[in-house]
């Protein structure tokens, strides 16, 4: 039985089993039935009875072209490719469109009313299509939009359908109306699995810290090492210290089970702010069960950088984080730091248009990425900066399996800001850190790791408890540049996303270059917040 067989055999018996409880109701008349057809911009390659690639197939092909010419994008690879991997994995696809004759999507994706007429008429006409194709492939089934609508109606131009012939494939990538249709749970793990577990190592607290990992305020509030040289301290003694900012985290969540981020939140010298903890990841099986699995973070990784960004300056001994003064959005949108399931994209995505559609939010900062583009995501992300958000990413933290990378999705696009980390010595002969990735891509560089000492990196707070752990990567350069933009913004709230963001380049060491690895170089927090 081959993988299109066996998918459409567990998705009918799902549908009998969900067809045994009620009666169906009557199939309703196609409302499209009197619409020209959609245009197709080619003909379609047929099938001619090939099997879909083996996954072990897919994954050589993939880490060939990121080799070789980095983020992969599925709008490069052929119809019979993108239907494979759509196979070997949940079936579930990210669709983009736009009605015929528009134009200037990315700049104006914040002003279009999805609901409104046009756009409302080709979403419906999109799926009719899918339901149309199904009910006359397997007329037995009374098929509805629920049964192939995934993550339900969303607020941008995209749809989620769960589609697994191939023609209906090839045909809703090359309508003329499509932006992309792309594969929503295709990636690389380290064991070729179906998620990753990378960036989870429990965020326990550290058995022993050294005494020069860690400084000591006279209020007796810790701080990172790591501190001193970014002036971070210089700039909470100049009075910037994030107050009246709101950064929005996107990542894997926050433990309940840490009082400094959740009731401690506004303890010691932190003042009267606020933080939310919301959850975003909806795992979704087969048709109807997908249910939000909560904010609480069951990796660590979401802890330690809301830790880093905003943990508060309390007097304990507990590890501040850099804008001890911001209000904090916690977000869990994904499992780990590799957003390549279809629950974590659409969490992300999801994420994304929350905190642009919040005018609070001044500021989002997210430690994750992969190697693989997603058209949704961007669409999100272009959403939220045209709300004026200033949004910090990660450029890439190797594993065994991305040594090969540079700067990662989606911090490879224009409108993020890319980070990465590097360890400490000469700004002139700058040097990434140990499993950091650089690029023409990178923005601002965080020093993050000690150049004699690989174990020396930053803390932060861990799961539970005012014990510190330790963290690194681009993740916490990430979340320690976002902070020290916290901390210039809180200087003139009237300021604007592009007043902040050239103080800070200003304030950088390559500055008025512009270095092919590193971008405008380290920030200095103090001078940035002068």
């Amino acid at each position: 039985m081959n993988a299109f067989h066996k998918i459409f055999t567990a998705a009918a018996a799902v549908l009998l089993l969900a067809g045994c409880q009620k009666d169906l109701p009557p199939r309703e008349a196609n409302p499209d039935a009197n619409q020209p057809p959609l245009e197709l911009k080619r003909e379609i390659e047929p099938l001619n009875g090939r099997e879909p690639l083996e996954k072990s197939e897919l994954i050589r092909r993939t880490k060939s072209f990121i080799e070789s010419r980095g983020v992969f994008d599925w709008g490069e690879a052929d119809d019979f490719t993108v239907w494979s991997a759509v196979i070997a994995t949940d079936s579930i696809i990210s669709l983009g469109y736009q009605p015929a004759g528009f134009a200037g999507l990315d700049e104006a994706i914040h002003e279009i009313d999805v609901r409104s007429g046009e756009w409302q008429n080709l979403r419906r006409r999109l799926i009719n299509y899918v339901l149309e194709r199904y009910r006359r492939l397997y007329p037995d089934r009374n098929w509805r939009t629920e049964d192939v609508v995934a993550f339900g109606e969303k607020p941008l131009p995209y749809l989620n359908l769960r589609v697994w012939d191939y023609e209906t494939l090839a045909h809703l990538r090359n309508f003329t109306v499509t932006r992309y249709c792309e594969p929503m749970g295709f990636g690389i793990d380290p064991d070729y699995g179906d998620r990753s577990d990378s960036g989870c190592g429990g965020n326990m607290p550290a058995p022993f810290v050294p005494s020069d990992h860690f400084h000591t305020a006279p209020q007796g509030a810790t701080f990172s090492w790591n501190y001193i040289p970014m002036r971070i301290q210089r700039a909470w003694k100049a009075g910037a210290r994030g107050a009246g900012v709101t950064v929005g985290l996107i990542d894997t969540g926050n433990s309940p089970d840490q009082a400094k981020l959740n009731d401690e939140f506004s303890g010691g010298f932190s003042g009267n702010r606020t933080i939310e903890t919301l959850g975003f990841h909806t795992p979704c099986s087969w048709f109807f069960f997908c249910e939000n699995d909560g904010p609480y973070d069951l990796c660590g990784h979401g802890t330690s950088m809301g830790g880093v960004l905003a943990g508060p300056f309390s007097g304990d001994g507990a590890p501040s984080g850099v804008a001890f003064r911001s209000n904090m959005i916690s977000i869990r949108a994904t499992e780990d730091v590799v957003h390549n399931t279809s629950a974590e994209k659409n969490g992300v995505s999801d994420a994304y248009y929350y905190l642009g559609s919040r005018e609070d939010v001044d500021i989002i900062s997210m430690s994750l990425g992969d190697l693989f583009s997603s058209g949704q995501i961007t669409d999100a992300v272009n959403y939220a900066h045209n709300q004026e958000k200033m949004i910090f990413c990660a450029a890439g933290t190797s594993f065994s399996w991305t040594t090969f990378v540079g700067v990662i999705f989606p911090a490879n696009l224009n409108n993020t800001i890319a980070v990465t980390g590097i360890k400490t010595g000469s700004l002139n002969n700058m040097q990434k850190c140990t499993s950091c990735h650089s690029g023409s891509q990178v923005d601002f560089a965080v020093t993050m790791e000690d150049q004699n000492d690989e174990s020396k990196r930053p803390l932060t707070l861990a799961n539970s408890g005012i014990a510190p752990t330790y963290t690194g990567g681009s993740s916490v350069a990430t979340a320690t540049a976002a902070g020290i933009a916290a901390l210039v913004w809180s200087t003139d709230l009237n300021q604007s996303r592009e007043e902040v963001f050239d103080r800070m380049k200003e304030a950088s060491n390559f500055y008025p270059t512009r270095d092919s690895e590193f971008g405008w170089g380290r920030i200095n927090a103090e001078t940035a917040a002068q």
